[in-house]
């Protein structure tokens, strides 16, 4: 997707907000009401994990994202993402000792080469979106919502009569100024929270313009709001609104223009981006 961030961050130093206390923080996804799908792909490898999100697991809850990982029947991505994005936090934003983190390279080089050497030949089938089922499953994977992604904070969402709603605690990867979250970083959740209300909504569609206005520092480490709703249509062009909040207070917010693709345009998207299988660059 296409993302037009505008607007200036304004930063502001002072001391860390204290980390608030763990049963404070992001509520674990549900599961969407699976009746009638398919367990699993045509030909899917029944070994290979799903994200959690097929009839044979069982709910994904807990009051947080490492005890939905932990949940019996929870898919093992959700479990090691979880273990990854702790890591994360503490590389970026504690201190370690050298030696600590020289073992830590290893071990994690060490893990890097057993999953690379397990690993099937090209790549996990994506799941398409179910606008019937729960927001927090339409993009498992996704860097933004994604319980199954490390990259994720990960915000969790839940459709709305209105739109969305949801929250997130970002951590210290996730910081820009000084105790602030990055700019970037807000941009595309916005990007992903206005797209997913579009698909609540029944009108998915692609990101054409985003304008982001911040008003005030979003503080790292705190639990913050969020809000999306689509607010209207002419043919093609879908507009929708977003808004963060920590309490009622609202820090940034954004409206973003999306264009609705036709099937055949789409497919030609995806046949242009398919490319070989290369090793990645190391």
């Amino acid at each position: 997707m296409v993302t037009a961030a505008q607007g200036a961050h304004r930063s502001k130093g002072g001391e860390e907000p204290a980390r608030p206390d763990t049963a404070a923080r992001p509520d674990a996804p549900g599961r969407p009401d699976t009746a009638g799908r398919p367990d699993t792909a045509e030909g899917a490898d029944e070994s290979v994990s799903d994200f959690g999100v097929a009839p044979r697991h069982a709910p994904v809850t807990g009051p947080r994202p490492d005890t939905a990982a932990s949940a019996p029947g929870a898919d093992p991505r959700f479990a090691l993402a979880s273990a990854l994005r702790r890591i994360s936090s503490l590389v970026v934003g504690r201190p370690l000792a050298h030696d600590e983190l020289t073992e830590a390279a290893r071990l994690a080089a060490a893990l890097a080469d057993r999953l690379e050497t397990s690993a099937g030949s090209g790549r996990r089938p994506r799941m398409q979106p179910d606008p019937a089922g729960r927001a927090q499953d339409f993009f498992p994977t996704s860097p933004v919502i994604g319980f199954a992604n490390p990259v994720a904070p990960p915000v969790t969402v839940e459709a709305t009569e209105d739109g969305l709603r949801g929250t997130a605690f970002f951590d210290y990867q996730y910081e820009g100024p000084p105790t602030c979250v990055h700019g970037g970083v807000i941009a595309m959740v916005f990007d992903e929270l206005l797209g997913a209300a579009n698909i609540a909504a029944g009108c998915p569609g692609m990101t054409g313009t985003l304008t982001v206005r911040y008003r005030r520092p979003t503080p790292l480490r705190t639990r913050l709001r969020f809000e999306a709703r689509c607010v209207g249509r002419q043919g093609r062009k879908i507009t929708t609104w977003g808004g963060i909040y920590r309490d009622d207070e609202l820090l940034a917010e954004a409206e973003g223009i999306f264009i609705e693709l036709v099937p055949e345009r789409f497919l030609q998207v995806l046949a242009a981006n398919t490319a070989p299988e290369v090793p990645p660059v190391v």
